[in-house]
């Protein structure tokens, strides 16, 4: 897809990984549309960047697990930039255990819904609000970005981050990434993109990092098979691909976690056998 011109959604945008993405589709020459919720000085920090690199962008403040505020959203879009062919549906909030602890601790009252909500509906509000308009363009793509969590859950290397409701919500995201691919075809391509720790998601510079012992973050060293976390800029990199270059993928799940979820089984040197020779 010749994406110069084109205009995309990308929630997220005042975090590390959306940021990313979103620097990547400017430079790019996409019009962005980048709804924000909370993190102000992240905010502040996204706009005064993007309008120092002459970026064509319109931002808001929208809580997107609401139905009206999609609907607003999409409708100042549209009133901007008059058309929509992308949608990185990179929205989640996860609570990590080594950080919140306890679904029955007090301050955990409304983690649950927050996860769900946040990860799932908020996924299925946007794609369900934009495809209409992006099905006008007859040329389009859409990213789910999700996480390994739906995989391996709450166990493991991976215990100290992904809560339950996080884990369920982001296994129903490839539910929704075949459904949506079917939906929107011809026109529109619809692929996930499943991420395991990254900097500032799960990784490195995230809030509870440093809460980790000594032997958990051995662990995690141990389990994935490039020995490393994953940096945002890797992860635009992916989304552009998709994006882009992936022309003749739809439905499709790209796995982007350094061999984690395969890291807990090692292959032993071949045995010599019982085989006279």
């Amino acid at each position: 897809m010749n994406l110069s011109g084109k205009t995309a959604l990308v929630p997220g945008a005042s975090r590390a990984i959306g940021r990313a993405i979103a620097r990547k589709l400017g430079h790019e020459n996409v019009n962005l549309i980048l709804p924000t919720f909370d993190w102000p000085e992240s905010i502040s920090e996204m706009e005064k960047e993007f309008k120092n690199r002459g970026f064509s962008f319109l931002s808001r403040n929208m809580d997107l697990r609401t139905e009206d505020g999609v609907k607003e959203l999409v409708k100042e879009g549209q009133d901007r930039f008059g058309e929509l062919h992308i949608l990185v549906n990179n929205i989640e909030r996860g609570g990590m255990p080594v950080v919140h602890g306890s679904y029955d601790l007090p301050h955990n009252r409304d983690q649950w819904d927050r996860e769900i909500n946040t990860t799932l509906k908020a996924k299925w509000l946007l794609f369900h609000h934009c495809l209409p308009l992006m099905k006008k363009t007859g040329d389009g793509a859409v990213v789910n970005i999700s996480s390994i969590a739906g995989i391996c859950g709450r166990s493991g290397a991976a215990a100290p981050f992904f809560n339950d409701a996080y884990s369920a919500a982001n296994r129903a995201v490839s539910s929704f990434t075949e459904t949506w691919a079917r939906e929107a075809a011809p026109s529109i391509r619809v692929n996930e993109l499943m991420l395991g720790l990254v900097r500032h998601r799960h990784g490195e510079e995230t809030r509870g990092w440093e809460e980790l012992t000594a032997q958990e973050k051995d662990a995690v060293g141990n389990q994935c098979l490039l020995a490393r976390t994953g940096t945002p800029e890797e992860v635009a990199a992916a989304v552009l691909f998709l994006i882009k270059d992936a022309d003749y993928m739809t439905g499709s799940v790209l796995k982007m976690d350094g061999g984690m979820t395969l890291g807990g089984e090692r292959v032993p040197p071949m045995p010599n056998g019982i085989l006279d020779h």
